[in-house]
């Protein structure tokens, strides 16, 4: 039988995953399906968090630059974060997945507060665990989020599932014909390239806490699975140089 290359995985979603092909709000069928995607894979023993962004409900950078207070902005960008993590819990319990959502902003009567120790008690005992509201403060995004969470919990990667992108290019696939697809990268090329694959944060803590990164499309159905087990898809950045690698 073949075993899972990573054991405990941190899955990266952004909020406009669980919008559908509207792109904005929230399409509970779009979001089921990726549920039953994770339920599959968690039931071959990986041990699995998730983060995911809140851009199809609220973006708080453009409220920002419309007028509004930056923190107040990016507070309630926190908010949509957790209401896509109690939609997803709940489409991982109805695959009879046992799901805890944890929040950076104390909300008892939502969620629990996010504690390490008990994140990783319930990872341990095959729970999965939606991290929601950020890391708690304004000027953060959801990617550092997932950098910080996934060193944190000690995952072995985090799985940027993207929308319709299979991975990271040289150039924009859609605007340049001639753009280069990477199949693997190390961090320092990625930060020294610029390539927008996280914030600069987000990409620093994953270099420091030598977390893998794949970068892979979430639209392919079975893509998580095969990610998971080590199929040769997206692109992986980590530490690990092309030339230790040949």
């Amino acid at each position: 039988m073949v075993e899972p290359k990573y054991k405990r995985i941190l899955i990266k979603l952004s909020g406009e995953a669980l919008a559908g092909e509207k792109g904005i709000g929230i399409n509970l069928p779009t979001v089921q399906q990726i549920a039953k995607e994770i339920a599959e894979v968690h039931s071959s023993g990986v041990q699995i968090a998730l983060v995911i962004g809140g851009g199809n409900l609220w973006r708080g950078e453009p409220a920002a630059e419309a007028g509004m207070d930056r923190v107040q902005a990016d507070y309630t960008g926190m908010l949509g974060t957790v209401m896509n993590a109690l939609v997803m819990a709940d489409s991982l319990q109805q695959y009879g997945v046992d799901t805890r959502v944890q929040t950076a902003i104390p909300m008892q009567n939502v969620a629990e507060p996010y504690i390490r120790g008990r994140a990783l008690r319930h990872l341990e005992k095959g729970r999965i665990v939606v991290f929601g509201a950020g890391i708690g403060s304004p000027y953060f995004s959801t990617d550092t989020t997932a950098a910080l969470r996934a060193a944190e919990i000690e995952a072995d990667a985090i799985l940027m599932a993207k929308n319709g992108v299979d991975g990271v290019y040289n150039a924009d696939p859609k605007k340049d014909a001639n753009a280069v697809k990477f199949d693997e990268l190390t961090h320092v090329e990625v930060i020294k390239r610029g390539l927008k694959i996280m914030d600069a944060t987000a990409s620093t803590l994953s270099m420091d806490n030598d977390i893998d990164l794949v970068v892979f499309n979430m639209n392919e159905p079975g893509n998580i699975k095969r990610v998971v087990f080590g199929e040769n898809i997206g692109t992986t950045v980590s530490n690990k140089s092309t030339e230790q690698g040949e």
